[in-house]
């Protein structure tokens, strides 16, 4: 995308939902802007930690060639166009935004999720099955491959399927997409809707 149509886009806002804690909430009240950091997220899942390092590492390796990621952010924040996807769990506040689409990472909540288990994203189900089949056959499994630091090729390849988490947001078109969740760089103050 050119920086014409991105400044375009930044014209155009995209209605989210995204919990955050009171301490989120305090700095982005206090800063106008907060930023996630990997600290955080390890703090958070403590000792499975390294499962969503690997994740959201190859994500931001990723994203950051859809949305620029600028300085002082790490990790994104996760936001969602629908207010039932947002885990309310523990002390914060449900923040409704309007983002620039510009600065949104959208893409299907259950791509993310297989992300997140460490599987293969087929084009469809069926080469999803045939994948772990293989992996099967060979003794191995898509999450013994990606918390291991054997199989470079099956975790090649793996990891070039989850390319397709994006594919919908640079085709434009988000017809195939069971749920929409967004990828924030950060949070500004003047996105929260004031109601």
């Amino acid at each position: 995308m050119g920086v014409e149509e991105r400044m375009a886009d930044r014209c155009n806002t995209i209605r989210l939902y995204s919990f955050q804690t009171d301490v989120v909430y305090q700095v982005l009240k206090r800063d106008g802007v907060c930023y996630s950091k990997e600290e955080y997220v390890r703090k958070k899942y403590k000792e499975s930690a390294k499962v969503f390092i690997n994740a959201y590492g190859w994500v931001v390796k990723e994203a950051q060639h859809i949305v620029p990621k600028p300085e002082g952010a790490e990790y994104p924040y996760w936001a969602f166009t629908d207010l039932y996807n947002v885990d309310q769990t523990g002390d914060g506040h449900v923040l409704t935004l309007d983002v620039p689409i510009g600065e949104a990472i959208l893409f299907d909540m259950f791509d993310w999720t297989k992300i997140m288990q460490m599987h293969y994203i087929g084009e469809n189900e069926s080469e999803e099955a045939t994948f772990s089949e293989e992996l099967k056959n060979m003794g191995m499994n898509e999450f013994q491959i990606m918390t291991s630091n054997f199989y470079p090729e099956q975790k090649a390849r793996i990891q070039e399927s989850w390319k397709r988490l994006f594919g919908h947001q640079q085709a434009g078109d988000n017809s195939g997409v069971h749920s929409v969740q967004a990828g924030l760089w950060c949070i500004k103050d003047e996105w929260i809707v004031k109601e």
